[in-house]
């Protein structure tokens, strides 16, 4: 709970004091033809990118993932990540591999550890959006975000 309490902290401090390179979200791969969902997919703005000073070869990484109503995610997985997400607007359904899907609601919060597998991440609404505040902490160089390959 400390930990959670504390990565929320750091969270809470990013999103007041980031610095973005841009004020545009970068747009989440957006799915072929083949692979299509009736579903709008989420973008994914970063806020900020440091290493982190005492260990070596890792960086915290802040950003903020926009769900447009009705969006799903594709299955992904964050590398050798640790996450933290912070629901700060709306309603997200997340499922874990092996675990049960939860429904987390403004103000509520999860972690992933890592090499976990993200086999479903959703807005629950079809008419409002939901905006996560997402915290890696992760090898310096790694993709943040890798989807699943398509068959």
């Amino acid at each position: 709970m400390r930990v959670a309490g504390g990565l929320l902290a750091v969270a809470t401090l990013t999103t007041a004091t980031a610095c973005s390179t841009t004020d545009q979200p970068a747009p989440a791969k957006t799915p072929t033809a083949a692979g299509a969902s009736t579903h709008p997919t989420e973008t994914l703005k970063p806020l900020l990118q440091q290493a982190l000073p005492d260990v070596k070869g890792k960086t915290f990484t802040s950003a903020v993932v926009d769900f447009p109503p009705n969006a799903r995610a594709m299955p992904h997985r964050h590398g050798k990540a640790f996450v933290y997400a912070y629901v700060l607007e709306g309603t997200v359904r997340s499922q874990l591999a092996g675990k049960p899907a939860r429904t987390y609601h403004q103000g509520e919060n999860w972690v992933e550890q890592p090499g976990a597998h993200h086999v479903l991440t959703e807005n629950t609404s079809r008419t409002q959006r939901a905006k996560l505040l997402v915290v890696f902490v992760s090898t310096t160089g790694d993709e943040l975000k890798v989807d699943d390959p398509r068959p």
